[in-house]
């Protein structure tokens, strides 16, 4: 399961399009990259990279940033997305709002997200479907959560109380998954139509998660993706997993911590298909992070599947 402790603490028209980005002309720069992000492959930034980011301009298409890491008022960071910027359309990506806790929203953390998207304007935002936090207490990882009426109508709230104060859609992505809950009442992908229907949030696909979860559950990744609200889907995810034994079983890990696996690779190409579409890929790397020669090559890799897709 992905670290979500490193990624907060790192060294530092239809219903779905009812969420107009908020008016942040006091705050706009006019240095700023036009941010509607390109249906290209983009790569994560990541604090090892900032320096090749200040020094040049790095050869991809988009950049996602973790929202958390932006949090502070300044600060190595802040200078690096200042550069970024004015270059490079980007998307913000969240680990800490705990959409599936039983906490109430985290008001600060909330208020420090909406003062990120106001100075950097980002193409997409986006958010995980699971909880990191139980009475204040932040678990550092991305929890999943039973896929219930009950918890449909809880996340949907909290999902609508978002953008409601952000004034703008935000995207929900898949978690990888390592068992089932006994009172499950419906599969992920219903759960996920059902909060687009509801909301108006858009979603996150991704593709290893996805594969994970399949390989450790059973899941039938291609009843999936065909079930999935495919216009729903703005961006999707590939990276790395690691393959561990409990209880002399095999168990997919979402680690992030190494290139992206073949068999991932053709559940990302296979699901361009079911789509019927092209849409914005980013390379994820977490930990074991290599030089960003590799993640650029991880990122031209999914840029040639996009252009050679037949839709």
């Amino acid at each position: 399961m992905q670290n979500a402790e490193k990624t907060i603490f790192e060294h530092f028209g239809s219903q779905e399009n009812k969420f107009m980005i908020q008016d942040t002309t006091a705050n706009h720069t006019s240095s700023l990259s036009n941010g509607e992000i390109p249906v290209d492959a983009g790569i994560g930034l990541r604090a090892c990279h900032y320096p090749d980011f200040q020094s040049g301009k790095p050869p991809t298409a988009w950049v996602e940033a973790h929202s958390e890491n932006l949090f502070a008022a300044g600060g190595l960071p802040h200078r690096v997305m200042q550069q970024v910027r004015r270059h490079y359309p980007l998307s913000l990506h969240g680990v800490g709002l705990s959409l599936g806790s039983m906490d109430p929203l985290n008001k600060e953390h909330l208020q420090q997200l909406q003062q990120v998207i106001s100075r950097y304007e980002p193409g997409l935002v986006s958010e995980h479907l699971c909880w990191v936090a139980s009475e204040g207490r932040y678990l550092h990882d991305l929890l999943p959560i039973p896929y219930t009426e009950d918890m449909l109508q809880h996340v949907s709230d909290r999902i609508d109380q978002v953008q409601n104060v952000l004034r703008r859609q935000i995207l929900i992505e898949n978690v990888s998954a390592y068992l089932h809950f006994a009172d499950d009442q419906m599969t992920e992908w219903a759960f996920l139509n059902a909060l687009v229907r509801r909301t108006g949030c858009g979603l996150l696909l991704d593709i290893n998660n996805l594969y994970v979860s399949s390989r450790n559950l059973g899941i039938h990744s291609d009843e999936y993706l065909v079930n999935l609200k495919a216009d729903a889907v703005q961006e999707i995810h590939l990276a790395g997993f690691s393959v561990e034994t409990a209880l002399g079983q095999e168990v997919l890990i979402d680690t992030h911590s190494q290139a992206v696996w073949p068999e991932v690779w053709s559940l990302y190409r296979r699901a361009l298909h079911i789509l019927g579409r092209r849409v914005p890929t980013l390379i994820e790397w977490d930990t074991n992070i290599p030089p960003l020669d590799v993640l650029l090559s991880e990122a031209q890799k999914a840029q040639y599947i996009l252009e050679n897709i037949h839709e």
